[in-house]
């Protein structure tokens, strides 16, 4: 037996969860990642499954996959396809490395074919976001992150999917009692350039990957290639699922039990709050990302910038630098550069 989903339950816990008629929430661990877990969706598919996000290549998310299916009377065999909502790692690796063995199909949006070419090219230099870093004043964090040491760069986990997702694409599933569920895939950049949602009108449903999330904000243009203006587009993005009818937000990470319409506005309401004490910051004379950050609380918890680990940090001030550069955007700052550092004043 099955059990229903419980917001009010400890979501990272592992297990089988019924969210709605024919569609179960699957946590997967990750390890070292104050996120904690992530939730893929396996949704009925005629005599198989069409799973929403994948998981990390690890050793231990693949048995709890596994094990997950097995609840289900299904194994990986009946798979039928990966619906990637973004091509972080969390998301998508483990669907490339399960192809392997059982050949079903992955599918990623379209705008994260940039991000592929980069991390598969010959061509790659290391991580972006560290010269993003400098380029916000961070060179502080610089020796902090160097001595917590990169993951070695594993390419095999980085293969190109089957399908590319276009916006507006429709998968049609063969639901229970010979029905139909139509998962339409909406383009919503900002978290990533080709981050996707899955909307699922008939049943009320959209499967919100990282771009609306419960308790948490997602990082903004935290990829190997980011878009111009990453919370503009981000902006637009809530904006869209927003005018949309509403539903029940199944996150890929945190509890069931939201409506989409309700923390959209919370969201929007948060990044309105941020961008006005981002002004506020460079008034008092602070003129790069690092320095912002500094004067900004963080997480739930209103954390300085000091108490947050290295990884953290930067995306704290990756994430003051997309304010600032919609600030100035919006000609409430003026942005220059001095030694590849970028400055803002009013």
């Amino acid at each position: 037996m099955i059990p229903d989903d419980e917001p009010d339950g400890d979501w990272t816990a592992p297990g089988v969860f019924r969210c709605a008629p024919g569609v179960y929430r699957i946590p997967l661990p990750l390890p070292n990642d104050g996120l904690r877990a992530v939730n893929i969706y396996a949704v009925a598919d005629g005599d198989g499954w069409t799973l929403i996000d994948s998981g990390w290549a690890l050793a231990q998310a693949d048995d709890l996959l596994r094990g997950a299916l097995a609840q289900l009377g299904s194994g990986l065999g009946d798979v039928r396809r990966f619906l990637v909502t973004h091509v972080h790692r969390d998301h998508y690796t483990q669907a490339v490395v399960l192809r392997r063995e059982f050949g079903m199909r992955v599918a990623l949006g379209r705008g994260e074919q940039p991000a592929l070419e980069v991390i598969n090219g010959p061509d790659r230099q290391g991580p972006a976001h560290l010269g993003r870093l400098r380029r916000a004043g961070g060179q502080a964090l610089l020796p902090r992150i160097a001595a917590q040491g990169e993951a070695p760069h594993d390419s095999t986990v980085w293969e190109f999917p089957d399908d590319w997702i276009e916006d507006g694409a429709e998968f049609v599933l063969d639901a229970a009692a010979g029905g139909e569920r139509v998962l339409q895939a909406l383009a919503t950049p900002g978290h990533t350039q080709g981050h996707v949602v899955f909307a699922d009108q008939g049943g009320g449903l959209l499967f919100s990957g990282d771009h609306v999330l419960p308790r948490i904000t997602p990082s903004i243009g935290f990829e190997a290639v980011t878009s111009p203006r990453p919370l503009a587009d981000f902006i637009a993005s809530l904006e869209l699922v927003r005018a949309r009818p509403d539903a029940a937000m199944l996150p890929a990470h945190g509890p069931v039990g939201m409506r989409v319409h309700e923390r959209v506005d919370e969201l929007l309401a948060h990044h309105g709050k941020r961008l006005d004490a981002t002004l506020s910051a460079v008034q008092d004379g602070r003129s790069t990302a690092y320095e912002v950050a500094a004067a900004l609380p963080w997480t739930r918890r209103d954390r300085r910038l000091d108490e947050l680990d290295p990884f953290n940090a930067m995306l704290a001030t990756l994430e003051t630098s997309v304010h600032l550069d919609l600030l100035a955007e919006r000609g409430l700052v003026t942005a220059g550069e001095e030694n590849g550092i970028a400055h803002y004043t009013t």
